[in-house]
């Protein structure tokens, strides 16, 4: 299976997704409220950070001193469209996973249970039925 255009090799790592994501979703975002919000630590935050800023991904912004400085961040206008296409990608990826419209599934397949045998088989009769009354 190839990668779909828009797959940003940058983004996967659970952590980066999650910053670019909450980020996506706002003009700027606290250094706090971000660490808060994934429930990282200071300096595993500031790697992912400093990864995504290196890529172009984020503007980083601190103002003021001492216990008194905060730290902004924003995502550039080339992070919201690598975010954007990533998760376009995302999307084709599992769209594609799933099984056609009205199609059958494959003699190859076996469900990974007995339960699932009989939901699978339950719900390849209803739609039997359902095409028979058609």
């Amino acid at each position: 299976m190839s990668t779909p255009s828009g797959f940003d090799e940058l983004i996967p790592p659970s952590t980066r997704l999650s910053v670019v994501a909450l980020l996506a979703a706002t003009e700027w975002a606290d250094f706090s409220f971000i660490r808060d919000s994934l429930s990282l630590s200071d300096s595993a935050l500031s790697k992912q950070l400093h990864t995504l800023e290196e890529a172009g991904y984020l503007e980083i912004h601190k103002e003021g001193g001492g216990r008194k400085r905060r730290t902004k961040v924003r995502l550039t206008s080339r992070g919201r469209t690598a975010f954007e296409g990533h998760v376009a990608a995302l999307r084709a990826i599992v769209e594609g996973a799933g099984p056609a419209a009205g199609a059958t599934p494959t003699t190859g397949a076996t469900p990974a249970t007995e339960s699932d045998a009989a939901t699978t088989s339950g719900t390849q009769h209803q739609q039997q039925r359902a095409e028979a009354g058609r």
